[in-house]
């Protein structure tokens, strides 16, 4: 049996150092003048291995960080009143976001006679030029966040060179910013491959937007599929969904059931995709076999097959259907619940899940069954025009990193009733709110108060904010261009049946005439759960319809 290694010693001074060497990591790079430099900041690097083998922050996160002045006059911007913006400004364009002329990277030509040094070289070089095309482009001055690891785009490359579908999972919330048409483009008319939208967190939004994001996706890209996903439908939860101010509330029960709503959807799709050249029986009978098994939730994970060792340079040739296997590649932004989905369509804990951006650092493959392969990716910011505060609200750019909280607090405050909402006072009882009254008023509510001075700790209660925003007790989601005009069709229209049947809710009204509701055996032993519905817009009475998907199978 091999010996241990012998301990060394680590003081607390020592400790300190590594910590600020940690929180102060930056790397310098060079604008495509050659005259000036921007720094580039890596938000969530992690302790070295003490072995030294390989590398633990091969594939940390990698952003430009705003300059001191930008710094300073946003700041000062904190103390100016709030605009209320109409409900009208709600509604997103994701062609206004993602421009045609702005793609991602894309891996550059190669063949078999080159070795990996020189694929590697060749890489290195196509992206550093493409970082200095987008930065002498019109359009720099406007892109936000995006990653900035070429190992990151790395796993892009090879999950999609390697999936014989696409999976793009977005957050329903923000969904027309998450979804790069180049990336579609690319996948479905370059590839000639198929893809397939998930829309995931269903239970945070109304069905009616829900519904519209499909209209709105499916009108726009052509023979793409969307389909509803929740890792919380409604036999998962225990309680009211909310408060009596409104405040989202999501409690998990401690016995976890497989999703098999959202999986059927994916399911179907994948039917309706490979037709008789893949055998799905399998996954059909997993699903049959997982929805009446229970599971713990902090059961111990299963860790699928992992690259880590070197700079994934491998190429790999594609063969449909390779095998009689379908390889379902999963992509999608950090924090989009990506490893949740995974998780809930295995039914049982096989991906790591974490709040934090960039948690699921490589590429990694899980066989759901013998005949289908799930590919997970690295979440990857792609390069957009989505504002900033935006992107800390979807979870792409992690909270604890902000250096400026207020803009986004602004951004929030501006679209919903946060005062309302928190039931809090102004903290200089006035009728004028700003973005720093709203962290202060939250800071006296809570009692969070600096250890020193004892004065209001406005940077945590904006850090608190922000986290209840991404969890989604504070809930804002965006609407699909001219929401508003037909509001009234998406509300009555027959998709919103199937938005409510994934997250495993029904309507009394609809019992008697759709097919997505529970059986008979159990109407009865499911009322007293009504309040648990996710759509405030609907003043039906809801109740929870404990999972049995047979029914579905019966019509």
């Amino acid at each position: 049996m091999p010996q241990a290694r012998r301990k060394t010693p680590f003081s607390g001074k020592a400790k300190k150092q590594q910590l600020q060497a940690k929180k102060n990591k930056t790397l310098l790079l060079s604008t495509s003048s050659g005259t000036s430099t921007c720094e580039v900041v890596s938000v969530n690097y992690q302790p070295r291995n003490r072995g030294g083998r390989g590398d633990s922050n091969r594939y940390a996160l990698k952003f430009y960080r705003e300059t001191d002045e930008d710094l300073f006059l946003k700041k000062e911007d904190a103390a100016k009143a709030l605009n209320p913006v109409p409900e009208k400004e709600l509604e997103v364009d994701p062609t206004d976001f993602f421009p045609s002329d702005l793609s991602f990277p894309k891996r550059p030509a190669w063949d078999f006679s080159m070795s990996p040094a020189q694929l590697d070289a060749q890489e290195q070089r196509y992206f550093k030029n493409y970082v200095d095309q987008l930065q002498a482009s019109e359009h720099w001055k406007d892109i936000s966040y995006f990653e900035l690891n070429l190992e990151t785009w790395r796993q892009l490359w090879r999950v999609l060179e390697m999936c014989d579908v696409l999976l793009l999972i977005v957050d329903v919330r923000y969904a027309g910013m998450m979804f790069p048409p180049s990336l579609y483009h690319y996948v479905v008319t370059d590839q000639k491959k198929n893809m397939i939208v998930v829309l995931n967190k269903i239970d945070l939004v109304p069905a009616s937007v829900v519904a519209a994001w499909h209209d709105h996706l499916t009108t726009t890209c052509p023979g793409l599929r969307v389909v509803y996903f929740t890792s919380c439908p409604g036999y998962n939860l225990r309680g009211a969904s909310s408060d009596k101010a409104g405040l989202q509330v999501r409690r998990r029960k401690g016995r976890q059931q497989m999703c098999v709503e959202g999986a059927t959807k994916i399911l179907e799709a994948c039917k309706d995709i490979v037709g008789s050249d893949v055998d799905l029986s399998s996954w059909d009978k997993k699903i049959k076999e997982e929805a009446e098994i229970e599971t713990e939730d902090d059961e111990q994970t299963e860790v699928g097959e992992t690259i880590l060792e070197k700079a994934d340079t491998s190429f790999y040739t594609h063969e449909r259907y390779k095998n009689g296997v379908l390889t379902i590649g999963c992509v999608g932004q950090p924090n989009v619940g990506k490893s949740s989905l995974m998780n809930a369509i295995m039914g049982r804990k096989v991906v790591s899940v974490s709040k934090t951006p960039g948690h699921t650092k490589h590429f990694q493959t899980i066989f759901l069954t013998p005949q289908v392969r799930l590919c997970d990716c690295p979440g990857l910011v792609f390069p957009s025009k989505v504002p900033r505060p935006i992107q800390i609200l979807m979870g792409s750019y992690p909270i604890a990193q902000l250096r400026e909280p207020y803009t986004t607090i602004r951004y929030l405050a501006e679209r919903l009733d946060l005062p309302k909402l928190l039931r809090m006072d102004h903290p200089e009882n006035d009728d004028v709110w700003s973005p720093r009254d709203i962290c202060d008023g939250w800071a006296k509510k809570r009692g969070y108060l600096t250890a020193k001075a004892a004065r209001l700790d406005t940077y945590r209660a904006a850090n608190s904010l922000l986290r209840m925003a991404l969890d989604g007790k504070i809930c804002l989601w965006l609407r699909p261009p001219g929401f508003a005009e037909r509001k009234d069709h998406f509300e009555t229209c027959p998709e919103v049946k199937y938005v409510k049947w994934v997250q495993a809710l029904t309507s009394s009204a609809d019992k008697q005439d759709t097919p997505v509701t529970s059986s008979s055996e159990n109407d009865d032993s499911n009322g007293s759960e009504a309040e648990e519905s996710g759509d405030d817009d609907d003043d039906d009475d809801v109740g929870v319809a404990k999972n049995r998907f047979m029914a579905l199978l019966d019509e």
